[in-house]
């Protein structure tokens, strides 16, 4: 984090984080009405003000769900930048490589995306129903579905499709592990906008690692 390079990726990522975060608050505050009318009490004004601050606390708590999908989103955009930050910094002696194409790209993070929003919502009962363990079960399920999805676009850039799916499969424990000690820190309100490129770098890191003992 005190490579200017990578710092300055990690802000732009934190600042469209919180901008989406407060775009969704606004969008929900705006569709609130001035007042709201009650059986015997009549208009009410200030209860759109109370609704406005629950809005904004839900929004804080919501994003503990919504981190998972955004972590997911943020790999297509800036998954390129903070890999060539941190091998200029850590792997001088490794040659340039042509970034993945945009419509590569695009389409592996739609499928992620896709798959960690169907992933969850089938695992939502499961969540209702198992009350103390929801949260260690939410960081296995979105820590298998995360490592997968880092990993294999970091490794692409290197391997290619085919080499990619093939080194973590050797290492799928390893990469799983990775992935949850990511989802953890995801379900942290606040702390969670610095995980998403966070995870990528480290990610490079274990994709280096592991190759490199392959």
């Amino acid at each position: 984090m005190g490579d200017p390079k990578f710092r300055r990726i990690l802000l732009i990522g934190v600042g469209l984080t919180v901008a989406l975060l407060a775009g969704a608050t606004l969008g929900v505050q705006l569709l609130l009405p001035d007042t709201v009318s009650l059986p015997w009490f009549g208009e009410i004004d200030w209860l759109s003000s109370l609704l406005s601050g629950f809005v904004l606390i839900s929004m804080i708590g919501m994003s503990v769900f919504l981190m998972v999908p955004v972590a997911s989103v943020f790999t297509g955009f800036f998954l390129d930048q903070v890999v060539d930050a941190v091998e200029a910094k850590h792997y001088t002696h490794l040659p340039a490589v042509p970034n993945v194409p945009i419509k590569d790209m695009l389409v592996d993070n739609l499928k992620f995306l896709g798959l960690i929003i169907v992933v969850n919502m089938l695992a939502l009962v499961i969540y209702l129903l198992s009350t103390f363990l929801a949260p260690v079960i939410f960081w296995i399920v979105n820590g298998i579905l995360l490592g997968r999805e880092y990993f294999q676009m970091v490794a692409m850039r290197r391997l290619g499709r085919k080499g990619a799916h093939e080194l973590r499969a050797k290492h799928r424990l390893t990469i799983w592990f990775a992935g949850f000690l990511m989802a953890v820190p995801l379900t942290i309100p606040f702390v969670n906008l610095f995980i998403p490129l966070l995870g990528v770098a480290v990610f490079t890191h274990l994709f280096h690692k592991l190759n490199k003992r392959a």
